[in-house]
């Protein structure tokens, strides 16, 4: 696939799920603004059948390099981000995995079961991270158990492999020169943002800012019976240009661990 044919596949997967993302697209583009995506993110088990390196699959064959490595202590989480060796104008990538080891016994069960009911076909496929869920339909048991350890395993119990969020290169906007300006207008419209950590994560003295609004809540037809529960999120960055004079390229560990938890149910 071509990395246009890759971006537009998730993007359509990725607004059906978060109908907010496109109406805030919609409210950018309706004030003047071309929307240029700073990065896209994705969710994932460090099982070797599934893990960064299986997601990255479709933008390594794309001409995607991994350009840094994160890990998340609090959350137990390690994670990588990957940029188009050439084109410095297309997304950068973020594949964050669970280090399920470090869980109990009877998650890391239930990740192994989900895990083991993907046929080979879909787990050789190299394009895993297009397929949503592949596991039997989830039981509201199995959520609430997996909920209580992390909130991270039970959103991938639900949504499968897909975007997580998209994120706005708010340096590319053209009527708002701040992250600041850009949370204004998100709350004006009615957004409501992910304020853990402060609305803002990060400071110009890191050479980078982020926001985020809250994951959509969508229906899920659980076994026993159906609930809303978080989807994806729409996501902001403002990048500062660092002393030798290149804008910032990567990420905030501190920064991303808050951002995660645009999707919290709490």
């Amino acid at each position: 696939m071509t990395t246009t044919e890759i971006f537009e596949t998730l993007w359509k997967e990725y607004t059906q799920r978060t109908p907010s993302a496109q109406k805030i697209k919609d409210l950018f583009t309706e004030k003047g603004n071309k929307i240029i995506n700073d990065h896209v993110a994705f969710r994932t088990f460090d099982d070797p059948r599934v893990n960064i390196e299986v997601l990255a699959k479709p933008f390594l064959a794309a001409g995607y390099v991994e350009c840094g490595d994160y890990t998340f202590v609090a959350k137990k989480l390690y994670a990588k981000h990957f940029e188009h060796a050439t084109d410095k104008t297309l997304p950068r990538v973020f594949i964050s995995q669970l280090k399920v080891a470090e869980f109990s016994s009877e998650l890391q069960a239930e990740v192994k079961k989900m895990i083991d009911s993907i046929s080979e076909s879909e787990l050789n496929s190299g394009e895993l991270v297009f397929k949503g869920r592949l596991w039997e339909q989830p039981s509201f048991n199995v959520y609430e158990k997996l909920q209580a350890e992390t909130e991270y395993a039970a959103w991938l119990y639900v949504n499968g492999f897909c975007s997580n969020h998209f994120t706005v290169d708010v340096n590319e906007l053209d009527t708002f020169s701040s992250l600041q300006e850009v949370n204004l207008f998100l709350k004006e419209n009615g957004f409501k943002m992910n304020t853990s950590g402060g609305e803002i994560k990060g400071t110009p003295e890191e050479f980078l800012e982020q926001s985020s609004v809250l994951a959509d809540r969508i229906p899920i037809a659980f076994k026993e019976v159906t609930k809303e529960i978080t989807s994806c999120y729409y996501e902001f960055a403002y990048r500062h240009v660092m002393k030798n004079g290149a804008l910032f390229s990567g990420f905030i560990a501190g920064s991303a661990d808050k951002i995660f938890e645009s999707t919290d149910m709490k």
